[in-house]
């Protein structure tokens, strides 16, 4: 696991997906990030989902698995697209920004599981410890960062609700193999 963010950074990057939530709302073009102000923790390349919720309903979830810029510019790009473009939501509009609250979930790199057959995988598992993502071919895939297991505890029900999500028959994993893979997530909300 990569060095864990300071409460500093931690708060820095709840700061960065505010204000880019809040410029993106109000139609403001999000000014440019000024990397030289960073730490090379926020500089360096990291992966995160931004997740809104308003009084612990979700609201917008979107991020990436693999890292391909700044954590800094991740966490805002991904704070600004959950505001505007999650498709299961509207927008965020500019009366609804005081009662979202932003949870910020830096992640691993996946790393694939392998495993023998479903009673295997679902005893290499790590309830509430483990993002997963599952894989069905190059065009299918979902996601449940590991705070799905507070809400959707049992293995088997996780991983059908994942298949379903990937858009595939839940049970999908007991009858076929999919590549598996796992994180872990640094987790901070305001």
């Amino acid at each position: 696991m990569q060095e864990r963010l300071t409460i500093a950074e931690q708060k820095d990057l709840l700061r960065l997906a505010r204000e880019a939530m809040e410029h993106g709302v109000r139609g403001q073009a999000l000014p440019p990030l000024d990397e030289t102000q960073l730490t090379p923790n926020l500089r360096e390349e990291g992966s995160s989902f931004v997740t809104l919720t308003v009084r612990g309903q979700l609201r917008g979830c979107i991020g990436s698995l693999e890292p391909y810029q700044s954590l800094a510019e991740d966490v805002r790009a991904h704070a600004l697209a959950a505001a505007l473009h999650d498709p299961r939501f509207p927008p965020v509009e500019a009366a609804e920004l005081n009662g979202i609250r932003i949870e910020v979930s830096r992640l691993t790199r996946p790393v694939p599981l392998e495993y023998k057959d479903a009673n295997d995988l679902l005893a290499k598992l790590c309830p509430h410890v483990d993002g997963v993502v599952l894989r069905d071919g190059p065009s299918r895939r979902a996601t449940f960062l590991p705070q799905v297991w507070e809400k959707i505890s049992d293995p088997v029900e996780f991983l059908d609700n994942l298949c379903y999500k990937m858009g595939a028959q839940p049970g999908m994993w007991r009858r076929k193999r999919l590549e598996v893979l796992t994180y872990k997530v640094e987790e901070f909300h305001e």
